[in-house]
């Protein structure tokens, strides 16, 4: 049986897991695109994604396009395998619901 993740569950924290393994390739997001898809603000996102981070979820890779800086976020597997989990979990709650 699946279990809830509780780092997962929490709303935006689910959006921005959805939004990285909604990219199959594995190419990571780039925050301004991560932030539009969730709908965040910078600082809510960057505290949501220390979170992920520290779970060994997301990796969060700093580098530079010219004299920009920029900030990318990709699924680990660990975090793809978790995502997984989870949203099997929450099919499982949805599916037992009517099916008794």
């Amino acid at each position: 049986m699946a279990q809830l993740d509780e780092l997962i569950h929490q709303p935006l924290r689910l959006k921005i897991m959805a939004a990285l393994y909604a990219e199959r390739d594995g190419e990571p997001l780039e925050f301004a695109r991560l932030k539009a898809i969730a709908q965040a603000t910078d600082g809510n996102l960057g505290s949501h994604l220390t979170t992920l981070e520290k779970a060994g979820y997301v990796e969060i890779a700093k580098d530079f396009v010219g004299k920009k800086p920029r900030t990318r976020v990709a699924m680990t597997p660990a975090g793809r395998r978790a995502f997984r989990r989870h949203v099997d979990y929450l099919r499982e709650v949805v599916e037992g619901v009517g099916g008794e």
